[in-house]
């Protein structure tokens, strides 16, 4: 086959896989249908679930089948495309990279479009540096801190990145300043510009959300996804060059594949074209030793090359590939961290305490320790949340547990009959889960307690019943008795005041949400009585589910 056939069979491959994503990624929420048919679908015992495989990237990654698999010894729903990945791999080397991964594909359009360096630079910054051992470096780190028990795989995996940076970050940030502009374009005396404010809205909207979502510390998301994405200005593909620890892991695995390249030393003009079109940094000149490891079949150097000195083959051999690179100290170095960093990590959220009040998560989540064996903080579930009340931990779980999801009630609120975070979850890190299942239990995520300082009927500042009308427990958790409490003037005042049964309350965090009081709400929710933990309780006779 021509170079060019290939170089075009690779350019549709990764246009079509990162269309797919971005399909997916748009896929992953609730439909607008759903919010029509609100008091049908939320009112009723049915579940709520996506009919688009979202999770099929996540599924395909063999990095979040392996740390998910070392850290929680389970097999996470799938994981059959990992295992044919690697299997791939093991034939054409890091095929992967060069036609699948939809983060490399852009970092490969940012290249091309704006590229950084020309000429001899060019040349210069595609040959094999100590730089290239980083990758091993952190995937050693990941691995050995998953087999310890600290699953961070998820901060640094490209698929995991690439789908919390977009759904996090990109798409919100463009929803808001799209939807922005056609408020002022609605609110002018101008028609048309209101006819096409009205209908823009209606066409971004199935895109970027019909609301306008918002994530804590989103901005540091977009700003390290910006900061990827400039390092391209040094280096073609830093990333995968340079950090990515599933290219370091195909890497390995392609130490077996037959896909070689061939060179004929004979034809070689030493031109350089080869080098300079290389975006893997592999050595293609027929003078050096080819580093298949660090190869990502772009096939360029097959393509530019004017003397066909160049051509891929398959060919079996007793001979293994040239082993890769990893380097001395960055084996070492990965240990020293992968060790040393879940014992770090217990420094600032110890699992041996009770955690922190804030940190509520999601229906189903497994007890802590578990939970962050395998959470790998893609943000899918944050992005499906239809009440965007999902978001990012900072502090809240400590080191160990940064971004994962946890709830914020001020922004929304885990809705009665809604398990849908469940039922995306890839690694199992919240289990799936019925409606039926989260009423019947029940399934508490929390525990709603009175600011009476704050709440209007308690301090004598007015009459107030939102947080009791709006309980969607039944018998509602939130009861109201009338009692005699002194006004702002010191006269007595007969109010209904509210109490918080806590046998009844599971903590859905509507009554925050919808509390009149602003800022800090007169109802909260904290942690304690979750049903995950046993040692996080507030009543010593409660059932633990």
């Amino acid at each position: 086959m021509r170079a060019k056939h290939l170089v075009w069979i690779r350019r549709t491959s990764q246009a079509v896989f990162l269309g797919l994503f971005l399909v997916l990624l748009v896929m992953s929420r609730l439909p607008e249908d759903v919010y029509l048919q609100y008091s049908v679908v939320f009112s009723s015992d049915a579940d709520l679930r996506l009919d688009q495989p979202v999770t099929f990237f996540f599924q395909l990654d063999p990095l979040i089948w392996l740390s998910s698999l070392v850290s929680g010894h389970r097999l996470i729903h799938g994981f059959w495309w990992a295992l044919g990945l690697l299997l791939v791999t093991l034939f054409l080397g890091r095929a992967f990279c060069g036609f699948i991964c939809p983060l490399g594909t852009i970092h490969h359009i940012v290249g091309w479009v704006k590229p950084a360096l020309k000429g001899d630079r060019m040349t210069k910054a595609n040959q094999k540096t100590p730089g290239n051992r980083v990758k091993y470096f952190l995937l050693i780190t990941l691995l050995v801190g998953a087999i310890i028990g600290l699953n961070i795989a998820g901060l640094i995996d490209p698929i995991s990145l690439l789908f919390r940076s977009m759904a996090l970050a990109v798409l919100p940030a463009a929803g808001i300043g799209l939807k922005e502009t056609f408020d002022m374009m609605a609110a002018s005396d101008i028609k048309v510009l209101n006819y096409l404010s009205y209908g823009g809205e209606a066409l971004v909207s199935p895109v970027f959300g019909y609301g306008y979502p918002a994530y804590k510390t989103a901005w540091l998301i977009g700003l390290i996804f910006l900061v990827i994405l400039f390092l391209n200005r040094i280096r073609p593909r830093f990333w995968c060059r340079i950090l990515c620890p599933l290219g370091a892991l195909l890497g390995i695995f392609s130490r077996f594949s037959i896909l070689r390249l061939e060179k004929d030393h004979a034809k070689c003009t030493e031109c350089s074209l080869c080098a300079k079109g290389c975006q893997g940094a592999a050595s293609p000149m027929p003078s050096q030793a080819w580093e298949n490891a660090e190869c990502v079949l772009c096939f360029n150097c097959f393509d530019v090359c004017p003397e066909d000195a160049l051509s891929f083959s398959f060919r079996w051999s007793p001979k293994l590939n040239k082993k890769p690179d990893m380097g001395r100290r960055a084996v070492l170095g990965g240990l020293v961290a992968g060790i040393s960093l879940p014992l770090f990590a217990r420094l600032d959220f110890s699992a041996h305490h009770v955690s922190d009040p804030r940190l509520i998560r999601p229906p189903g989540a497994l007890p802590e320790e578990d939970f962050l064996r395998l959470c790998q903080r893609c943000g899918l579930c944050m992005k499906a949340c239809p009440t965007n009340v999902i978001n990012p931990t900072l502090a809240e779980a400590g080191m160990a547990g940064f971004w994962t999801p946890h709830l914020i009630m001020t922004q929304g609120y885990c809705e009665y009959t809604c398990t849908l975070c469940g039922s995306l979850c890839s690694t199992g890190a919240i289990t799936e889960i019925s409606a039926k299942e989260k009423l019947e239990r029940p399934i508490k995520i929390g525990s709603a307690y009175i600011d009476r300082g704050r709440c209007l009927p308690w301090s004598g500042n007015g009459p107030c019943i939102v947080c009791q009308e709006l309980c969607p427990t039944s018998p509602k958790a939130i009861y109201l008795r009338k009692e005699v409490v002194p006004s702002p003037t010191h006269a007595p005042m007969q109010v209904d005041v509210p109490y918080v049964d806590l046998k009844r309350c599971n903590g859905c965090g509507i009554c925050e949400n919808k509390c009149p009081v602003r800022g800090r709400p007169a109802i909260r929710v904290i942690a304690a009585g979750e049903s995950r933990s046993i040692r996080n309780q507030i009543l010593l006779t409660g059932s633990v589910s």
